[in-house]
């Protein structure tokens, strides 16, 4: 484990105690989406291998293979996002928070926490209004294969709806955690 991750199923203390249960829910989604991402790199492998050994040896070509690895990666990419989150396993640049007095940095923080959870929460919004139009106007993709456009859509507003979820709770802890350290100091 790095320096900054948490490990998965970990609740943060200051979690508000209404928001425990949820936060427990999530984590357990956290690791089922996270299985469900791997059983989908594994299978865009597999299907891009065998793309390139159908056109090699047996020069045939395939239609289908392009897309169905970018809806797996797709899949795996959104529905793995909360996972990440829950871990705070994502990429961070710590030159600012090191440079900063703590209580500087703890307020840094609550507004960084603040900017993505509206951030994802407007991606996922927008997510869920592209997967209604796909699902409403019966939207393919263009190839001859043509699978619907809802499946990526979904995988997106999914992956989405878990982030801002994720990210929400977390927020909660650490302004809980923010008022719990101004009240002692």
């Amino acid at each position: 484990m790095t320096a900054g991750m948490t490990p998965p199923g970990s609740i943060s203390p200051d979690t508000p105690r209404a928001l425990v249960p949820l936060a427990r829910l999530l984590s357990w989604t956290n690791r089922a989406m996270l299985a469900i991402g791997m059983v989908a790199l594994l299978v865009a492998a597999c299907v891009l291998t065998y793309s390139v050994v159908s056109r090699y040896f047996m020069h045939a070509s395939t239609d289908w293979q392009d897309e169905a690895a970018v809806f797996c990666l797709v899949g795996a990419t959104f529905l793995c996002s909360a996972y990440v989150q829950e871990m705070r396993g994502h990429i961070g640049i710590e030159a600012v928070a090191s440079i900063l007095p703590p209580s500087v940095n703890r307020v840094r923080m609550l507004f960084v926490d603040l900017l993505c959870v509206l951030f994802c929460a407007l991606f996922a919004w927008k997510s869920c209004t592209l997967l209604h139009e796909a699902w409403v106007d019966k939207q393919t993709t263009s190839s001859s294969w043509a699978p619907p456009l809802s499946i990526p859509y979904g995988l997106m507003a999914v992956g989405m709806i878990l982030l801002t979820l994720q990210l929400a709770v977390q927020l909660a802890a650490r302004i809980n955690g923010f008022i719990a350290k101004r009240a002692v100091a």
